[in-house]
This record gives structure tokens, C-alpha cells and sequence, in this order.
């Protein structure tokens, strides 16, 4: 059965999925960029920018992991972008430019109505306003047999955390120190889920904690 799978989930040691502030200027928060430098020092992750070079160890495995076998992506209205409340006449497409790395179907939760926005490279922005279960049922649809992406925020990945929906999470915890921000591990059950252990591994940049499902 099509899964639902979390990769590529950056936390600080002291579990922030991303610093306070979140805004235009600072869409991770502040400090929030350090969570993810390691992505950027890997193939993958440069190809991501349009650079080149980078390395094709531990780090850059892992990144691929989350491009494989996945048919649609489902992420929260904070990770779309900084607009909050209803969208009036904003115009804002994403944070990605013109061809975002998604190429497939993208949905996006949010409490306001919103068209599709299509966008170069086969992305589709849906904007779905029924909730986290029914974002995920129109994205094993798009998805056509693969499995389902969830991106952030930290709130969107909570959600489906709390409801037993997540199969897959590949957290990685970067060498750093927030203080504050948002944390995805807070007002859980004991279970997590459902979700246990089954690897750790560590690279000289971070360390790779991959759960599923026994």
C-alpha cells in the first residue's frame, strides 16, 4: 500500500524544527537556515539551486531517498508561503520560483480558498480547506499507486503525527542550538504515532534518524 513519508526533516539538538519569527525575510526563522546547510553541501541538494559539485555520501543518499518513489506532496500553508489569513489579492506562487523541485502534485492546507496554481515542471499548487484527512486522500489519488510526501511546518507534521497517519520520518539533527521556535515532538502521545526507531546514522555534518512502523 502507497505510504505517507516525512524525509529530510531538520531539528536542532534541542529539537527546534524552526526558529522564531518565521517571516519574508526569515521564512525559517531566525537561525532557522542552520538546520539545513548540510542539504546544500550535497549533490542533491546543490542540483536543488541550479549549482554544481557537492558530495555523494551519507548526507546526499538520504536526500535522494525522499525523491524516490513519491507521486504528490502535501505541506502546510506556512511552508507555501508567509501570507497569512485570507489571500486577497496576493499573487504569491511559492517560495520555489517558476518551476518549483516538486514536478507532481502539491496540496496545501489552509483555512481560505484558494485556485490552482500551476506552475512550470508539472508542479500544481492545490489549496485544501477540508483538513489534514482529506488532503491526504486527494493526494494518494494524484499520487496514482506512489507514495505521499509530507512537508512542513512542524504544526502540519504534528497533525498527521497525532492522527496515526505518518508511515515513514527521516528526522536530521543539525549541530546547532535555536532556543525557540517550533517543535514537532510536543503534546504527542507516548506512542509517537506509531512510530519506532529503526536506524540512526551519522555523517560529519549531522545525524540521520530514520522511524516507520513496526
Amino acid at each position: 500500500m502507497p505510504k505517507l513519508r516525512v524525509h529530510n526533516f531538520s531539528m536542532s539538538v534541542d529539537g527546534y524544527a524552526a526558529g522564531p519569527g518565521q517571516g519574508l525575510d526569515t521564512p525559517l526563522g531566525l537561525g532557522g537556515e542552520r538546520l539545513h546547510d548540510w542539504v546544500f553541501e550535497t549533490q542533491h541538494g546543490r542540483s536543488m539551486i541550479g549549482a554544481e559539485g557537492g558530495s555523494t555520501g551519507v548526507d546526499d543518499k538520504f536526500i535522494a531517498a525522499g525523491e524516490t518513489g513519491i507521486g504528490a506532496t502535501v505541506m502546510g500553508r506556512n511552508m507555501f508561503g508567509p501570507v497569512r489569513g485570507g489571500w486577497g489579492d496576493s499573487d504569491w506562487r511559492g517560495w520555489w520560483g517558476p518551476n518549483p523541485p516538486y514536478h507532481h502534485p502539491v496540496f496545501v492546507l489552509t483555512h481560505h480558498p484558494h485556485d490552482p496554481i500551476e506552475m512550470d515542471g508539472g508542479t500544481t499548487f492545490d489549496f485544501v480547506t477540508e483538513g489534514i484527512e482529506a488532503a491526504l486522500e486527494r493526494a494518494y489519488a494524484a499520487a496514482d499507486g506512489a507514495d505521499v510526501r509530507l512537508g512542513g511546518g512542524a504544526s502540519t507534521v504534528q497533525q498527521y503525527l497525532r492522527a496515526g497517519l505518518v508511515d515513514e520520518m527521516h528526522l536530521v539533527i543539525a549541530p546547532t542550538l535555536l532556543g525557540a521556535g517550533e517543535r514537532v515532538f510536543d503534546n504527542l502521545d507516548p506512542e509517537v504515532g506509531g512510530l519506532q526507531v529503526v536506524e540512526i546514522v551519522s555523517s560529519p555534518a549531522v545525524v540521520h534518524v530514520r522511524l516507520a512502523r513496526p
